[in-house]
């Protein structure tokens, strides 16, 4: 196995395996995998090798795991035994993650929805399109997100980290015996939520995002989080991340645009959200033996029913690729994601499939035939910046992290030759480097290994020109650098030009003739009415002033504030404006 040692611990009931039987550069072989799993716990489940590669979700139970993996091919000649004579067998222990926060699973309806979703008739005929149907499909694509993710956090070096979802004692769904049977097993839960609004104002051409003429394009996003808030009742601290699928999405074919839908990732103090739309439901697995069929379907979409999203949706497969990748997309700016570079936070998600499927078909988008043999190098992923984010974010964190410090916070400021330091409470997980007027990052700087083993990253460094300059490229280091530090404890803190942090600027000669140097978030203000003003404290010069209190003038507004002294001399910030007299604050002698 590539993917994984033959005894491996995880946090998340699908994982990802990949790997090859035999050496194919010796010879290839064609064939059937068939992953039976501990205990016939779960159905046994067949995955195809081609060119002696395969790639399988394997479906697990809390505890232990032992994994058998049966290989048949028509060139091998089979021993008629029970278990075949080409297998392998892996061991893999699952502990359910349960002390960090869930990401939930919301299908949002209008509240006259009839809970139905775009479907061309042949689909509906064989798998109908109803609520139920749409839950199972939304759960399925849901595990994908998890072992994909899974996955690319192992192959950063992050160990088996992944976010974890809600889940409810249930009707099975992840196999296709399950529904038939009526077995009952623990799966993610999807609530289901009523909007305010009916169908008809979900629908609105008004609100429609990739409607040229709509002027709310928004508000599909804000009436989601209406929705989402009354539904989950958030407590302040308590933050909720929520994944929404848009079930009255539904493509106009008068007005050639996807109604109801909105693809958009982002959130407040309460809730972080991703919104996305139903309009390529109809091409997601319900369940794992569907999986590679979803991933290699070469059906054409009629436009007669369902839309062709962004014109990259030609074919069924990759309309599975676009609805799950671009939701797992506003998923990842839920979880504090901005665009990057490459990767899933681009729109490498068309190549999705790669990820589950070693064979490629016909790509409409490309008009090329696919890939023969879809190798790990091949497939879309999670930019290196994204897991970083992921190492230290809440929704990733296991119960063997160090407990968080409640200081998020990023301090920075210049000192003596050139030198500028930063500190975080938590510790400082990256900088981002930007220069002139990238819009994406290129360049970082990575603090600690990430394995939590070696002490964790750093809570102070310094940082000169010079170090940031001489991981740019020739072309880059004369134009102006900015950078965006992050803390471990999910704070950051933009530096809009470093040259001019360490200028003149930010050098301040105080009264006894030494030297001050003034932090990077000093005179940031960008409210309208505010002014440049700066003191420097008596009491911080003469250590024979002593501060007594210290008056704080506001309104609704912080107007000034005053710092009075033993010997009834004060120095005021501001202005005395608000409430009279301000309210005083006296500090303790010590």
């Amino acid at each position: 196995m590539s993917s994984n040692r033959y005894s491996v611990a995880v946090n998340q009931k699908v994982l990802l395996v990949y790997g090859q039987i035999a050496d194919p550069s010796q010879q290839a072989f064609d064939g059937t995998l068939t992953i039976c799993h501990h205990q016939d716990n779960f159905p046994p489940v067949t995955w195809p090798v081609s060119d002696s590669h395969f790639k399988a979700l394997v479906h697990l139970s809390p505890g232990p795991n032992r994994i058998r993996f049966d290989f048949t091919s028509p060139k091998l000649v089979s021993n008629n035994t029970s278990i075949p004579a080409h297998s392998s067998w892996m061991n893999i222990n699952y502990l359910p993650v349960t002390a960090s926060p869930p990401v939930q699973l919301v299908i949002l309806l209008g509240k006259d929805s009839p809970g139905t979703f775009d479907a061309v008739p042949e689909r509906v005929q064989r798998e109908g399109n109803n609520l139920d149907t749409a839950i199972r499909k939304f759960r399925m694509a849901a595990y994908l997100w998890q072992s994909f993710t899974g996955e690319q956090m192992y192959r950063n070096g992050f160990g088996r980290r992944c976010f974890r979802f809600e889940e409810e004692w249930q009707s099975g769904t992840l196999t296709a015996r399950d529904r038939m049977s009526g077995q009952m097993r623990s799966e993610a839960k999807i609530h289901i939520v009523r909007s305010d609004k009916t169908v008809k104002e979900l629908r609105d051409l008004d609100l429609a995002q990739q409607y040229d003429k709509a002027s709310r394009k928004g508000d599909l996003f804000s009436i989601a989080m209406e929705a989402v808030k009354g539904y989950f009742k958030p407590i302040q601290g308590q933050k909720q991340y929520v994944s929404v699928l848009l079930l009255d999405a539904h493509w106009d074919t008068k007005a050639k645009t996807i109604t109801g839908h909105a693809a958009l990732g982002g959130g407040s103090s309460e809730i972080q959200l991703a919104v996305f739309g139903s309009q390529a439901l109809q091409s997601y697995p319900t369940c794992l033996e569907e999986v590679i069929s979803a991933f290699t379907d070469c059906t054409r979409t009629d436009t007669s029913f369902v839309a062709n999203d962004c014109n990259e949706s030609g074919s069924n497969w990759e309309a599975a690729n676009i609805g799950i990748g671009a939701h797992l997309h506003e998923t990842g700016h839920m979880l504090g994601c901005p665009h990057q570079e490459s990767g899933v936070m681009l729109r490498d998600y068309v190549r999705l499939n790669r990820t589950f499927s070693c064979r490629e078909p016909y790509s409409t988008r490309t008009k090329s035939p696919g890939m023969r043999l879809c190798l790990p190098k091949d497939e879309c992923g999670w930019h290196r910046l994204d897991t970083l984010r992921f190492r230290y974010h809440p929704c990733f964190r296991l119960p063997t992290d160090c407990p968080a410090n409640a200081d998020e916070s990023v301090r920075v400021w210049p000192v003596d030759s050139g030198k500028v330091i930063v500190t975080a409470p938590t510790g400082i997980a990256f900088a981002e480097i930007f220069t002139g007027e990238d819009s994406v990052c290129h360049s970082w700087i990575e603090y600690g290994n990430g394995d939590g083993l070696s002490g964790g990253p750093p809570r102070q460094i310094v940082l000169t020109e010079n170090d940031i300059k001489a991981r740019l490229a020739d072309d880059k280091k004369g134009k102006k650098l900015k950078l965006s530090i992050h803390s471990v404890g999910q704070g950051s803190h933009n530096v809009e030009d470093f040259s001019q942090l360490m200028s003149k600027s930010s050098v301040v000669k105080l009264p006894n003739g030494q030297v001050g140097f003034k932090g990077s978030q000093l005179g940031t203000s960008q409210q309208a009415g505010s002014r440049p003003e700066q003191i420097i404290l008596e009491s911080a010069i003469n250590q024979r002033k002593l501060l007594t209190s210290i008056k704080v003038y506001h309104g609704f507004a912080l107007d000034g504030m005053e710092f009075c002294y033993e010997d009834s001399t004060s120095q005021l910030f501001g202005k005395r404006g608000g409430q009279a007299g301000g309210s005083e604050y006296l500090l303790e002698e010590k």
